[in-house]
């Protein structure tokens, strides 16, 4: 496809990042109305944490059958229906009595409303941009917003929850999704929907069963150690069922849910296990912290957010210059330099929280997080979208998205479960929650260290 026009690009990647902005800021902005939440519709941290993990699970499991759907309906058509439920269900939240209209407002309306806008924004940058360079500029711009959100969404939502209520928190994100709509009115698809094209129910019902398994089980986990285990045998084994299943369909001639060549690209399953670990990371730091300040040290939901300023200004600092990193060094180089700068980070919040009660201590840790996520976010993400070609850009933005999003998932579910359990506490439980996060983190950086120095391209 041949290069639009400059300011062309410009109009088509500004919704497509306040997108990505927003369903980022969705995820980690609750972190900080944890105690308002609680209070006001009387729950727990525990009700509270449900509600945010499965916003979270909910959109990696829908993600990859909406990107399929993107080729059936169109990739606009998709955005706008996931934009559409996506205020809805922010509306709905912030008029909920309970916590179970809060799960159905924001876990339910606005994960699938993800689930269907997030993967058209991914599929439409990788074709408007052809090179290398204006593609690390697209990605940067929407990643890097994805990013600010998700470490802006604690500030934010705290300066919304104490000047006004958590509930304006949500008519905020109401407000951004009727501006993204205006904003993308004259959008176009550059390839036409195919009405035709199979969608395989099955494999959906199965990866989406066989996902929500493993993460209530590590919900579970510390409480109720039978359910932990029950569910986590299931969930394993629906995951099995469902590659068995889609390879024998491929066998048999007929299109499966997610083609079972995607994962013989050696580059983009190493750069796939960075973008899992830099979400559970980011999202893990962010719901521990906001947990640890606000239960442990007392602070107020402005007094939360106000300390990820330094985690917003990392992000925002490395992930706007990801253009011209991408010029000077190679993406493999930026994944192992963000995973250590990140790694420095989780050490420095571990060691100074434990030598000073002072709220300084957490900003050069949380600093270093994010220039070391934003450094590597954008590099992550045009490795995988530039390994496939055109024909399966749907296909591998479903399961970028997917995996992306199992990371906050398992970040916020695992940190969560940690901080909640009955034998760890205070301080305690937010060091073995740190450590957690960093054994994951390192794990981040031995994938990003066997990335090969040229990307290979399935054709």
């Amino acid at each position: 496809m041949p290069e639009q026009p400059a300011l062309s690009r410009r109009r088509l990647i500004l919704p497509l990042a306040l997108a990505q902005f927003i369903c980022s800021f969705a995820g980690s902005n609750m972190n900080v109305m944890i105690t308002d939440i609680s209070d006001d519709l009387d729950t727990t941290v525990k009700g509270v944490q449900t509600a945010i993990t499965l916003f979270l699970l909910i959109m990696a499991i829908l993600m990859i059958p909406c990107s399929k759907l993107t080729d059936r309906w169109g990739r606009k058509r998709c955005f706008n229906l996931g934009l559409t439920l996506y205020g809805v269900g922010a509306l709905l939240s912030a008029v909920s009595p309970s916590l179970g209209v809060l799960i159905l407002g924001n876990s339910v309306f606005e994960g699938v409303g993800t689930a269907l806008l997030i993967p058209p924004v991914y599929i439409l940058a990788t074709l408007w941009f052809n090179d290398l360079t204006s593609r690390a500029w697209a990605f940067g711009a929407i990643s890097g917003l994805g990013g600010v959100g998700a470490a802006a969404g604690p500030l934010i939502g705290g300066l919304i929850t104490t000047g006004i209520s958590w509930r304006a928190a949500f008519v905020f994100q109401a407000a951004v999704v009727a501006t993204i709509i205006l904003l993308s009115r004259r959008l176009v698809d550059p390839l036409p929907r195919d009405p035709t094209r199979p969608f395989d129910a099955v494999g959906a019902i199965l990866s989406a069963v066989g996902m929500f398994c493993v993460v209530f089980g590590i919900l579970q986990a510390g409480t109720h150690n039978v359910l932990f285990a029950v569910f986590l045998v299931l969930g394993v084994a629906f995951l099995i069922g469902f590659y068995l299943y889609i390879r024998s369909r491929e066998r048999a001639g007929k299109e499966a849910l997610l083609s079972t060549g995607l994962f013989k690209n050696r580059t983009s399953n190493l750069a796939l296990v960075t973008q899992n670990m830099q979400w559970l990371v980011l999202m893990g730091v962010s719901f521990v912290v906001s947990v640890f300040l606000q239960t442990v040290r007392g602070y107020s939901a402005i007094g939360t957010g106000v300390v990820f300023t330094a985690a917003t200004v990392g992000v925002l600092v490395s992930s706007f210059a990801a253009g011209r990193l991408a010029k000077k060094y190679s993406q493999r180089t930026l994944i192992v330099a963000g995973f250590l700068v990140t790694l420095a980070g989780i050490g420095l919040l571990l060691g100074f929280v434990h030598s000073s009660d002072r709220v300084v201590a957490f900003v050069p840790g949380l600093l270093l997080i994010g220039l070391g996520l934003g450094v590597m976010l954008t590099p992550s993400v045009n490795v995988v979208q530039s390994s496939f070609p055109e024909n399966l850009q749907g296909e591998i933005s479903g399961l970028s998205r997917s995996v992306s999003n199992l990371g906050s998932t398992f970040g916020t579910a695992i940190a969560g479960t940690i901080l909640v359990s009955v034998v760890a506490t205070g301080t305690k439980s937010y060091a073995i929650a740190m450590i957690v996060l960093g054994v994951f983190g390192l794990i981040g950086l031995v994938a990003a260290l066997r990335l090969p120095a040229k990307p290979q391209r399935v054709a």
